[in-house]
C-alpha cells in the first residue's frame, strides 16, 4: 500500500477559514482557524448522536464511531452511508435492524474533546481480544514515521487546534486523519478501515493526542497492537494497556520515547546517541501547541 493513501487537505477541503484579531501588542493579525460544525449520525431510524467534527470523511467517521461503540458488528451488513450536507446528517443502513435505546440510555461522559461517549458494555468486548503477540515495532519506524507524519502539511500545521491520527504500517504512513477531538480522527480511519476491509496485522497507531483510556480502548477493539504519541499517558491507559497487551509508546519526538507497556514488542535498532532529535512543528512562525 502507498504512503498516505488519505492525508489531510488543509487548502482544498475547506477545513479551516481566516478569522481577524489582534496580537499582545495591539497590532492586527490574520489567522487560519479549523471550522467546526456539527454532524447528527442516525443508525438506520435511531438518532444516535450529535458530533462536532471538521467536516471531512463524514461516512468514515460515522462507520467509525458505531464500530467502536458496540453498535454495528463486523459481519453486519451494511447497505448504505447517506450524508446530507445541507442538513449536516449522516445515516448509516444495515440490513440487521436494532432498537440502541437501551446503550444509549448507559452512555457516560469520557474525557476525549467534542462529543467522545463510550458505553458501559465496551469493557466486556475489550477484555475477549487477544492481540497480535508477532507484532513488531522498530525504533527506526518509529523515528522515520515522526518525521513524514510531522512535516505533512496538515490543518495543525495550517491553523493548530486539531488533533491527527495515522494508520501506519512498518515505517510507512497510510492514513492520516484530523479531527477537532481525536477520538473522532481514529474513529474516521476505523470506519475507512472497515468500508475497505483492511487487516490491522502488522499495523500501528500514531496519534498526537493523549493516550487516554478511550484511546486505548479504540486501539485494542480494532485489534492494533501498537498505539505511538507524540503525547503522554493517563493512569488508567497505562493500566489497560498493560491489561489487553498493548505496546503503548509515548513523548515519541525523533529518537526519544517513553513505552509504558508492551516493551517486549520493541526491536531496538537504532543507536539513539546518533539520531538528531526532532525539530519542533511549527505553524504559522510559532511554536507547537
Amino acid at each position: 500500500m502507498d504512503e498516505f493513501a488519505i492525508a489531510p487537505d488543509p487548502v482544498g477541503a475547506g477545513l479551516t477559514r481566516e478569522v481577524a484579531g489582534i496580537d499582545h501588542t495591539g497590532a492586527a493579525v490574520a489567522l487560519q482557524v479549523p471550522i467546526e460544525r456539527p454532524l447528527t449520525l442516525f443508525l438506520n431510524g435511531q438518532e444516535i448522536v450529535t458530533m462536532m467534527t471538521i467536516g471531512d470523511w463524514p461516512e468514515y467517521l460515522a462507520v467509525g464511531y458505531l464500530l467502536n461503540q458496540g453498535m454495528l458488528r463486523r459481519d453486519d451488513a451494511i447497505t448504505g452511508v447517506d450524508v446530507d450536507r445541507e442538513i449536516d446528517v449522516v445515516v448509516v443502513r444495515t440490513e440487521r435492524r436494532t432498537n440502541y435505546e437501551e446503550k444509549l440510555r448507559r452512555k457516560t461522559l469520557t474525557s476525549g474533546c467534542a462529543q467522545g461517549t463510550a458505553f458501559g458494555d465496551l469493557l466486556e468486548r475489550f477484555e475477549r481480544i487477544t492481540l497480535d503477540p508477532q507484532a513488531i515495532v522498530r525504533t527506526s519506524w518509529l523515528v522515520t514515521l515522526s518525521r513524514k507524519i510531522n512535516t505533512r502539511p496538515s490543518v495543525y500545521l495550517a491553523a493548530g487546534s486539531v488533533h491527527g491520527c495515522v494508520l501506519c504500517e512498518e515505517d510507512r504512513p497510510l492514513v492520516y486523519m484530523e479531527d477537532v477531538g481525536r477520538h473522532n480522527a481514529i474513529d474516521k480511519i476505523a470506519g475507512w478501515m472497515h468500508l475497505n476491509q483492511i487487516s490491522p496485522r502488522g499495523k500501528l497507531f500514531f496519534t498526537t493526542g493523549r493516550l487516554t483510556s478511550e484511546m486505548v480502548i479504540k486501539c485494542v477493539q480494532m485489534e492494533i497492537p501498537i498505539l505511538v504519541s507524540r503525547n503522554g499517558f493517563t493512569a488508567w491507559g497505562v493500566e489497560l494497556a498493560r491489561q489487553a497487551g498493548l505496546t503503548l509508546i509515548g513523548r515519541a519526538k525523533g529518537k526519544r520515547f517513553l513505552a509504558v507497556s508492551g516493551t517486549e514488542r520493541l526491536h531496538f535498532d537504532t543507536d539513539a546517541g546518533a539520531e538528531e532529535d526532532e525539530p519542533p512543528r511549527r505553524r504559522h512562525g510559532t511554536s507547537a501547541d
